[in-house]
């Protein structure tokens, strides 16, 4: 039987196209399963419910990205730190990093959720600007969801090590089974109980929660040798701050989005009104579909070059980073051809009444994916400096296509455009993004490969 380490040091020696289909697919598989997760409730109450109901859940999105920024922070940080550790071979001071990740993962996304219950009502009115019609439907979700949120963030963050400690299969069946939880609860809570929007967050704290208690009987099971130990949970000043160093980048591009989305609700509602904001809500559903399998190919390929690189194997580690690059490409071509070809078949999914929400809806899709094809390789590109411990290069990638240049995009173009300019605002963004994200990754690629051939000369 394959033993957790020879299956982490099959990482440095096997193929790399079979590593990235071994690691990737199950996490895409997983995330696939996710985006499911994001959007089962958005079909269950704009078909059961009210349109409005999906703007609702829209538009309270930004908080609850937050809170999953303070999951990404310390769980995404403390994985490339697990696996660079085990590329080391380091393996003594991989429980430690994992005791002191979940105090962590329940201290800083609760400061969030606290924050938030506190001020549910300024958040809602004055930083979200909901508007009348819309508020009973985002409050009644929100309130719900925050309450009991924190499974929702320390599940996800302790999932990540599932994946790094050589059981991609495993976290993927966590995703799954958060997912089908969720699909299966959301009719019967909205539709039986006839609770309406609160079925549908209920359903969504219940499914997270399982998510929770599975990933946690996973580090205290025979699948792993690997504990959460007492004596590990006593913060060290030293380790946390390295946590928190590499998860910087991912957490502040997570922020970010929740930055960019609430700024995105506010100039949706002043130049188009809630029929623009529930038209983003239901293109919004669709970009999580293509958003989500991305996530889980830099999730695969993370403890592959972050291993590699821990290993100084800086040549796998490229040649990791350049396929991923590839395959992402290619799957943002396929996504950009299929909504172009067929946009009404796709927001009819979601919203199939003819009139003005179907037509902006569809409008929206088209223009907010008219340079698809560029943000594959950003996206991985951004997660390898995070993967390689370098996270202020990550950051900078990640935080320019969200808030660097998206958001001075965001108040410039409609300005000039109106509402079309709000929906201009992501292809143009893309288009600056390729450009930086290019310079910056092979510039630093040079670099590791100047130093692999220091290492192993020809």
């Amino acid at each position: 039987m394959k033993t957790t380490q020879d299956s982490t040091k099959a990482i440095g020696t096997d193929k790399i196209s079979s590593l990235i289909f071994k690691y990737s697919m199950p996490a895409i598989i997983g995330m696939i399963v996710n985006a499911v997760y994001n959007i089962v409730d958005r079909f269950f109450v704009g078909f059961g419910i009210d349109p409005l109901a999906i703007a609702g859940i829209s538009v309270v999105l930004p908080p609850m990205l937050a809170l999953m920024a303070a999951s990404i922070l310390v769980g995404v940080g403390a994985n490339a730190l697990f696996a660079i550790r085990l590329g080391q071979g380091r393996r003594g001071e991989v429980e430690h990093i994992m005791g002191n990740a979940l105090v962590l993962l329940f201290a800083i996304p609760a400061i969030v959720i606290i924050v938030c219950l506190i001020f549910m009502d300024e958040i809602l009115l004055d930083i979200l600007s909901v508007s009348p019609d819309i508020f009973p439907y985002a409050k009644t979700y929100f309130q719900i969801y925050m309450a009991y949120g924190i499974f929702g963030a320390v599940g996800p963050g302790i999932n990540h090590f599932i994946r790094s400690d050589g059981h991609p299969k495993t976290s993927m069946f966590t995703q799954i089974l958060g997912a089908a939880v969720n699909i299966v609860l959301d009719p019967i809570f909205i539709f039986v109980f006839d609770l309406g929007i609160a079925g549908a967050a209920y359903a969504t704290v219940i499914s997270q929660f399982i998510s929770f208690v599975w990933v946690f009987f996973y580090f205290n099971s025979k699948m792993t040798a690997l504990r959460f130990r007492l004596k590990f949970m006593r913060l060290n000043l030293r380790l946390c701050s390295k946590i928190l160093a590499i998860g910087f980048a991912p957490g502040a591009m997570q922020f970010a989005i929740a930055l960019v989305n609430a700024a995105l609700n506010k100039s949706l509602a002043f130049y188009g009104g809630d029929l623009a904001v529930t038209s983003m809500g239901i293109a919004f559903s669709v970009l999580i579909i293509v958003f989500m399998p991305l996530q889980g190919l830099t999730q695969g390929v993370q403890p592959i070059i972050g291993y590699n690189y821990g290993a100084k194997k800086y040549d796998r580690a490229i040649r990791t980073f350049f396929l991923a690059a590839l395959y992402a490409t290619i799957f943002v071509c396929a996504a950009f051809v299929i909504a172009h070809a067929f946009p009404n078949l796709i927001i009819g999914a979601f919203y199939n009444k003819p009139g003005a929400l179907f037509d902006l809806s569809v409008r929206t899709l088209k223009i907010t994916t008219l340079l698809f094809p560029l943000i594959g390789a950003q996206i991985v590109a951004a997660n390898f400096f995070q993967a390689i411990d370098k996270p202020v290069q990550g950051a900078i990638l990640g935080l320019s296509r969200q808030i660097l240049v998206f958001i001075p995009l965001l108040i410039i173009l409609p300005k000039f455009l109106g509402l079309d300019g709000v929906f201009i605002t992501f292809p143009v963004s893309d288009l600056i993004c390729a450009v930086l994200t290019a310079v910056v990754t092979f510039r630093e690629i040079r670099k590791l490969r100047a130093e692999n051939l220091s290492i192993f000369p020809k």
